[in-house]
């Protein structure tokens, strides 16, 4: 893949302070956000082994499904789907589980002519189309003929982010989508940053990290990290809800503002990061069919969310 290939595209308010960073030839990865110059997202090794590797970083789209499946098969919107074992194409977990769909860099966007000419704006639209002849690569892995739009927004201090889905073709198209912001508030120490969540249902999960039944719903809840670690999936996420961490004299709050009502906290101890990260449905749907929505033929469907930053002194 040739640094072309990987050619960002930087989105600036300056009345905020935020600048954005997109990448359409890595999946539309959000690489940067930055905040007075400081950077709000965790970078790890960088845009080509995203790319190429899936390996992750700033806030990538987890297409076409979100967090792994339990197996290299599964079943919806009426076809049986054998996932291609090739990790030229879906990376796989610890466990050798296939995870976060189809590796990033097969999925290149198309900008919209406006956005190609002014690569200094306050906005951008992509889109790709997900087809047999169009794509096959993808297809394969995902058999559901549809078309994608990508919208993303420096407005009022936030970073907004909608992925639309059409289902164009005759096909049904299951949502089981999602993003992985990995926020990393500069200066902070990792057991100072203090987390807000909201009200939600935790989901228990097996040794893979797969549901297999819901908890006891949380009342909202807010923190500090500590030595606390997660890797949890939640369900009943309301809309909207807010998510925020805050250190070092900064609040990231992040709000799932529409059709999200799944969420994964991931938070290592060793890593220097917290992710809330907003789903159409929960970690394995694809297989399990628990909450997963399909698409009529000529149905659309839209997800935003954003990213408000603020000074916390």
């Amino acid at each position: 893949m040739t640094d072309r290939a990987l050619e960002p595209v930087h989105l600036r308010d300056e009345a905020s302070a935020l600048e954005a960073t997109f990448v359409p030839g890595a999946g539309m990865l959000c690489s940067s956000l930055r905040h007075h110059g400081e950077e709000l997202l965790a970078q790890n090794v960088g845009v080509a082994a995203y790319a190429q590797q899936g390996k992750t970083m700033g806030i990538p789209l987890l297409y076409p499904w979100a967090n792994r499946l339990a197996g290299f098969d599964y079943s919806a919107a009426g076809r049986s789907v054998p996932v291609p074992r090739d990790l030229a194409r879906v990376r796989v977990d610890r466990n050798g589980l296939p995870i976060h769909g189809v590796v990033a860099g097969l999925m290149t966007w198309e900008l919209t002519p406006a956005d190609d000419r002014d690569r200094s704006s306050d906005a951008l639209t992509a889109s790709l189309s997900w087809s047999d002849d169009a794509r096959p690569q993808l297809f394969e892995v995902f058999p559901f003929r549809h078309d994608l739009r990508y919208e993303a927004a420096l407005r009022d201090g936030s970073l907004e982010i909608e992925v639309t889905v059409d289902a164009c073709g005759e096909d049904p198209v299951p949502l089981s989508f999602g993003f992985h912001p990995y926020l990393s508030p500069p200066g902070a120490a990792r057991q100072r940053l203090l987390v807000e969540l909201p009200a939600m249902r935790p989901l228990e999960l097996d040794a893979q990290q797969i549901p297999i039944a819901a908890g006891q719903a949380l009342g909202s809840q807010r923190f500090e990290l500590d030595q606390r670690e997660f890797d949890d999936g939640f369900d009943q996420v309301s809309e909207p809800a807010h998510f925020s961490v805050t250190g070092a004299g900064r609040r990231i709050e992040l709000t799932f503002r529409e059709g999200y009502p799944y969420a994964q906290v991931y938070a290592p101890q060793a890593g220097q990061f917290i992710c809330f990260e907003p789903m159409t449905a929960p970690t394995n749907a694809l297989r399990s069919g628990d909450g997963l929505r399909v698409l009529a033929p000529g149905e659309r469907f839209t997800a935003g969310f954003s990213i408000a930053v603020a000074d916390s002194r």
